[in-house]
């Protein structure tokens, strides 16, 4: 089954492929099939990623999953949100990772609140007019470092502290990364459903 993947991230799609792997689905990112992005309007994840897998199913007739994630900061009320991919921007620094990263880190320069946690929200749709959208969210809860650390994952990976792990997502292997990404959980919640809603598969 092909699937059309609505975002031109690569990082994402390298990490959504893994996980989708056990469905026997290719992921075709949207850029390979000429579909322009999505405009995204709304204030919470699951209104933009419906947004964006029914504007990639419109142009393309195949089915689409969007993705559309963020970091919550406790101390920024939970920004920035849906508004992470452009947060350097409100800073004056050009869209990217890297610059999201030094915008971030000069915000929270001094405060003691380093809670906070990356959102993922996975939306799919047989179609462009599907009424039933598949909808599959995940959290990953951690700190905020001072300063990067790690060079693997993408976006704020090298400044999100794991816990559990000692260590910020960037610096885990990408395996035991996407086992416990905010990503990962709701791609094997997305996994499921799709096994048992779209392809009639008893629970795994």
């Amino acid at each position: 089954m092909k699937i059309v993947l609505a975002s031109n991230n690569k990082g994402k799609l390298v990490e959504l492929q893994a996980l989708f792997g056990p469905l026997g689905c290719t992921l075709i990112t949207q850029s390979e099939l000429g579909v322009p992005e999505a405009p995204e309007p709304h204030r919470t994840f699951v209104e933009n990623a419906l947004a964006k897998a029914r504007n990639a199913a419109h142009h393309t007739g195949l089915p689409a999953l969007a993705d559309d994630a963020g970091l919550c900061v406790d101390a920024l009320g939970g920004l920035p949100g849906v508004d992470t991919a452009y947060y350097a921007t409100q800073f004056g620094y050009p869209k990217g990772d890297d610059n999201n990263v030094i915008a971030l880190l000069k915000q929270m320069r001094g405060v003691e609140n380093r809670r906070a946690a990356l959102v993922s929200t996975l939306v799919a749709v047989r179609s462009e007019n599907d009424p039933e959208p598949l909808i599959a969210m995940g959290r990953a809860r951690g700190l905020l470092t001072q300063e990067p650390m790690g060079s693997n994952g993408f976006g704020f990976d090298p400044v999100m502290w794991i816990p559990e792990f000692g260590q910020t997502f960037a610096q885990l292997a990408p395996e035991v990364k996407n086992a416990n990404s905010h990503r990962g959980r709701a791609a094997r919640a997305m996994v499921q459903l799709m096994r048992e809603q779209w392809l009639g598969q008893d629970a795994a």
